[in-house]
């Protein structure tokens, strides 16, 4: 069995979507390099507030292909990087 990457996607900003990138750089421990919730610690936004010092276990989604068909199915927006506030 083999992957294939479609799409990497990436912001700066907690934004509702992550605009897809030519490439993106993993950094071990902290994520996307130059994504807002790159880092050690927790950086979502609704979690600062209770778990500012807990890791930061949402480094990085990987998604597959169906679920975004499946949700295109429903009439929900979906696609690379419209998972930003998911």
């Amino acid at each position: 069995m083999s992957a294939i990457v479609a799409a990497v996607s990436r912001s700066g900003g907690h934004t509702l979507v992550k605009p897809s990138q030519d490439k993106i750089r993993l950094l071990v421990g902290l994520g996307v390099e130059g994504d807002a919730h790159a880092g050690v610690t927790v950086k979502h936004r609704s979690r600062l507030a209770r778990f500012a010092s807990q890791p930061n276990l949402r480094q990085v989604h990987l998604i597959h292909a169906e679920l975004h068909d499946e949700l295109r199915a429903r009439a929900s927006p979906s696609g690379p990087g419209r998972w930003a506030r998911m």
